[in-house]
């Protein structure tokens, strides 16, 4: 039998691509059922403050591979990139000390690691070959749970592994209509406050609920897997998404359903389990653990390591805030789709606390979910409305352009699209939506210096070029995925 032990467990990551913290019963979702993300959430923990690196797929998992920032990792903090080969990742350093390590569906990316000189994706060895015959539209055909036992099977005797799961779902497209087909119910569905309460709406959410529960169906069968082997005590399971829910206002946002993220770890028979954990966690905290956990020391002749460990709230039978020292976190985006003139950027930084979310929009002048008209051939534009690429295309977005004109509608689609002020600052325990912006309000005055102040701060200590000398450099950073065009701002 093989097996690791309490001082190398074996780890399996499962991250999902595109979706916000609430979105499984675990946290009270009642149009959706995640059993196997529950039952690690049971037997371990339940993460309530965990926020992604960023709010896009790419740089947030750079963040998490490297543990440091994205303003920390050059090329690979922005969205299809390159990725520096001199940012070592955690899943090579783990296999350098021994570990057994593999992928399988998503790794790191979209981007071009190979540019860089990485010889494979920065999650590890991919295990891709076993196929679903028959998946439904917008669903990848990779078996994950089939890939995760062959990888199983290639591992010496006595060898810990490290195991990346990479669901692309609930990432888009989807198949219109897939949630109501398996029986879930629209009324259930709780829609969120930035987007309106549609029939249309609805039904978009629940085929994402869809797609998370395929996620998690696969998520089970690995666990089962390792039952049957005799390996779940001896396993971190650590379950988690890249961003948030690819709907307007929140994937590719730094507001709350773009970077609080979903956070279950369980480690059966050595930390203790049913506990609800509120400590603010930051994606470079997870990279920091799972080096701890591994009992792997970061490179000292390397770019350090941003995050700190919490393997000590992991074993702690405490619930609620463990260590109050853990006061704030920090997100980030740059580049996410190409949706501006000249392929810009769309910098943001962001500070959340217990109660409250500052973000810092640094180049306010420009359209922040892309420009709203786009050129189809050389010289030619496109219609109005057009260009709002940093939204995934989807019937949520449709519904909004359709009816921008419904007086109704109108303050949810200028919500997603508008251009917005440099500063903005949310009270997350009544507005998780970020609807109601308070900056410029006298009795938040003192709130928003301190918190300006914090976020300067850190940005100064951890050499963001943001703050430095303007990050003129991300504009310059090259892009391997399609560049359109757009007109140039008047």
């Amino acid at each position: 039998m093989l097996l690791a032990d309490e001082n190398r467990p074996n780890i399996l990551l499962a991250i999902s691509d595109d979706q916000s913290w609430i979105h499984t019963s675990a946290y009270g979702s009642p149009a959706i059922q995640t059993p196997a993300f529950d039952r690690i959430a049971q037997s371990g923990a339940l993460f309530t403050n965990a926020f992604g690196a960023s709010p896009g797929c790419s740089p947030c998992r750079a963040a998490l591979l490297t543990g440091r920032h994205t303003w920390q990792i050059e090329d690979a903090g922005t969205h299809a990139s390159s990725f520096p080969l001199k940012y070592p990742v955690f899943p090579s350093l783990l296999a350098d000390s021994g570990y057994h390590t593999g992928y399988t569906g998503k790794g790191w990316g979209p981007g071009n690691y190979k540019i860089s000189g990485r010889t494979q994706n920065p999650a590890g060895p991919s295990y891709s070959k076993h196929k679903l015959k028959q998946t439904p539209a917008g669903i990848s055909k990779t078996d994950y749970a089939a890939n995760f036992a062959d990888f199983l099977e290639d591992r010496h005797e006595n060898q810990p592994f490290l195991f990346w799961y990479g669901g692309h779902e609930p990432h888009r497209s989807y198949e219109k209509g897939l949630g109501e087909k398996n029986g879930a119910d629209p009324e259930q569905v709780e829609v969120p406050k930035f987007l309106p309460d549609d029939p249309e709406i609805r039904s978009d959410i629940l085929d994402y609920y869809a797609e998370i529960e395929w996620f998690d169906q696969h998520l089970a069968k690995m666990m089962k897997t390792l039952e049957e082997k005799g390996e779940l005590e001896n396993t971190v399971v650590i379950v988690t998404s890249d961003n948030g829910m690819p709907f307007p206002r929140a994937k590719a946002n730094c507001y709350e359903y773009g970077i609080h993220m979903p956070l279950a770890i369980s480690w059966p028979n050595h930390m203790p389990g049913g506990r609800h954990i509120d400590d603010l966690i930051g994606f470079v905290d997870i990279s920091a653990t799972i080096l701890d956990l591994a009992n792997v020391t970061y490179p000292t002749d390397k770019p350090g390591l941003s995050g700190r460990s919490f393997r000590d709230i992991l074993m702690s039978d405490k619930s609620g805030i463990c260590d109050p020292s853990r006061t704030a976190v920090f997100s980030a985006r740059e580049r996410h789709s190409s949706s501006r003139y000249n392929n810009w950027t769309y910098p943001q930084r962001a500070i959340r606390t217990a109660d409250y979310l500052l973000i810092h929009n640094f180049r306010p002048e420009r359209w922040p979910a892309g420009a709203p008209q786009k050129y189809e051939t050389e010289d030619k534009l496109g219609p109005e409305h057009g260009g709002y690429h940093d939204i995934d295309a989807c019937p949520s977005l449709t519904y909004l352009i359709e009816n921008r004109n419904n007086p109704e509608i109108a303050p949810f689609f200028h919500a997603a699209v508008d251009k917005r002020p440099e500063y903005e600052l949310f009270n997350i325990k009544v507005d998780p939506a970020c609807m109601k912006n308070l900056t410029g309000k006298p009795e938040f005055q003192s709130i928003q210096q301190d918190l300006t102040v914090k976020l300067n701060n850190y940005l100064k200590e951890t050499d963001d070029p943001r703050v430095l000398d303007g990050g003129e450099i991300y504009e310059s950073y090259k892009r391997y995925s399609s560049i359109r065009k757009f007109p140039a701002p008047e």
